[in-house]
């Protein structure tokens, strides 16, 4: 089955579910009363935004997590109520700065356009709760800092919703990388390249940040930083067409232990078999061939090996939540740190200003 991307992902759960149980539903949450801050046996966890990103992770932490209580608060009541319908939870009435005030909230999970992300960031965290943010986490690298310096005097967390970090595929990329078995990594490409519409806000530069590098590049941009390899410096090229938010774009990586890789990312090219991208790395003793949404991952050579990473969880997401989840009720640090989004976002700042895009920033990654 080879699909566009939403088709591809949407073709790849009908085939987990018909293995796995159908989804949960948590409507028994409607019934809950949450109790004061810190005195909680389980999280509590505001959604501020009711889009896509809202209904994603209520899915999974409905099916996965569904002792994770959930509350919604939007601007449209409409869509907060659809999701407490669907996938259970409490509807909060009011805006996000009155919702703060919800007994019980321990976490806010930010899901509103990037533009919006630090100014509720700051407020959460001024209100003493914890943070969970989608990617992009913030614009700039020093909306970063401000978050850090704010969370530090909360003694709060702020984690970053990067769920490619958690993705089966880059473990065991990751995993074939520091084994060795490639020898010293010298090429890496990556081949992100799809057709995909960007409404609303995405279309939007000043509210999404950029163009599609950022608001979705930034994925493939922390798979290709998260290899196991430290990346050193970037260069971005941007294609030379009419004015308006960047659709496609090319960065070069340059790696500390030597290696060379290429992102090829792009909204405006339909992939080949609406979905299926072919990735790879090579190595001084071997290479490896991936499908780039992690179908699939195949070692070449005297002694070829091929894995399918999950598809379960291709996403990553569960394993991401998982992981918060974890992070939220230990006082733990997550595995996907908030230096580790920081840096992702200096390096397509970086990207964009090599490429002399209008929302660029410094030429150098810091």
């Amino acid at each position: 089955m080879l699909y566009h991307d939403g088709h591809f992902h949407t073709a790849l759960r009908t085939h987990a579910r018909s293995r796995y149980p159908a989804e949960r539903r948590s409507s028994d949450l409607q019934a809950i009363v949450l109790s004061p801050a810190g005195q909680t046996s389980t999280l509590s966890i505001l959604f501020v935004g009711s889009g896509y990103a809202a209904r994603m992770h209520s899915r999974v932490l409905s099916k996965h997590f569904p002792e994770v209580r959930r509350a919604y608060s939007s601007r449209s009541p409409d869509q907060a109520a659809d999701l407490v319908r669907n996938f259970g939870g409490e509807q909060c009435v009011g805006g996000w700065r009155s919702a703060l005030q919800t007994p019980g909230i321990d976490a806010v999970f930010v899901t509103t356009p990037p533009d919006t992300h630090l100014e509720i960031a700051l407020g959460a965290l001024g209100a003493g709760k914890h943070v969970i943010v989608e990617k992009p986490a913030f614009l700039d690298v020093d909306h970063f800092d401000q978050v850090r310096e704010a969370a530090a005097r909360a003694s709060r967390m702020v984690l970053v919703a990067e769920n490619y970090y958690y993705k089966p595929l880059l473990q065991r990329l990751r995993a074939i990388v520091a084994s060795g078995e490639l020898g010293e990594i010298r090429l890496i490409q990556i081949n992100a390249v799809k057709h995909q519409r960007a409404e609303g806000w995405r279309a939007d530069p000043a509210r999404a940040g950029g163009g599609a590098l950022f608001e979705g590049g930034i994925h493939w941009v922390s798979l290709m930083a998260n290899l196991g390899l430290e990346i050193r410096s970037v260069q971005g090229f941007l294609p030379a067409v009419s004015p308006g938010p960047e659709r496609s774009a090319v960065l070069v990586a340059e790696y500390r232990e030597g290696g060379v890789g290429v992102l090829t990312h792009s909204w405006d090219i339909p992939s080949t078999f609406r979905g299926l991208r072919l990735s790879r790395i090579w190595g001084t003793q071997g290479s490896i061939l991936f499908e780039s949404n992690g179908l699939f991952v195949l070692r070449g050579g005297r002694r070829p090996r091929l894995w399918f990473p999950g598809l379960a969880d291709i996403r990553g997401s569960r394993a991401m939540l998982g992981d918060f989840v974890r992070a939220l009720r230990t006082g733990t640090s997550p595995k996907f740190t908030l230096e580790a989004a920081r840096r992702d976002v200096a390096l397509v700042r970086a990207a964009y200003a090599a490429g002399e895009s209008p929302y660029g920033g410094e030429r150098s990654v810091r």
